[in-house]
């Protein structure tokens, strides 16, 4: 049940299982009911407890959230090799109300921003070809000072130290729980 006591009714064609909501949204069922957890998206709950969501606020949510929202925030690069951290990372900033492009490796990233430069980079340390560290130097050399938050499951003692004296604006050690770096970019270039 929600917080106003309404249960979904049934048989309308309306009201979409978790499944197909999440498939709608086009997220994983466990995002989806994080977010109704959270109150993002609104549930309704069958009398067998499950949860059904009205295509009208899944509407509402995409119109308000989604990378075709309305809301156009800062323009966010998240550069990680890891899939599922890139969508994990991308889908809380959009809720946060940014604008965000995903690359998968410095190459990529790069090519990116000579099409747009982003307000933030949030730049892992690690990944095949040219890793962080090339990438921000690239990147300072063809556009000056971006402002850059750097991540890495590689934390030796002076790696955050090294990530600002070659301009990093701030260093998170992975395993990290992502809404701290996102809390941080938050910090630095508010939506």
């Amino acid at each position: 049940m929600t917080s106003s006591g309404r249960r979904a009714p049934t048989g309308e064609s309306d009201w979409l299982t978790l499944g197909q909501a999440a498939k709608f949204l086009g997220v994983a069922q466990s995002t989806i009911r994080k977010w109704s957890d959270q109150g993002r998206v609104p549930a309704f709950y069958t009398p067998g407890g499950h949860r059904r969501y009205r295509r009208h606020d899944l509407e509402t949510f995409l119109d308000r959230s989604g990378p075709g929202g309305r809301k156009s925030g800062p323009l966010v690069l998240v550069v990680d090799d890891d899939d599922r951290l890139r969508e994990f990372m991308r889908v809380n900033l959009e809720l946060e109300g940014y604008t965000v492009l995903e690359a998968a490796s410095g190459e990529e990233a790069l090519d990116a921003i000579e099409g747009q430069a982003p307000a933030l980079v949030l730049l892992d340390v690690v990944m095949p070809g040219i890793d962080g560290w090339q990438m921000l130097q690239r990147m300072q050399e063809r556009h000056g000072s971006i402002p850059v938050i750097m991540f890495s499951g590689q934390v030796e003692s002076t790696v955050a130290g090294d990530a600002e004296q070659r301009g990093a604006r701030g260093f998170i050690g992975k395993p990290f729980d992502p809404h701290q770096l996102i809390e941080r970019a938050k910090q630095l270039v508010p939506a």
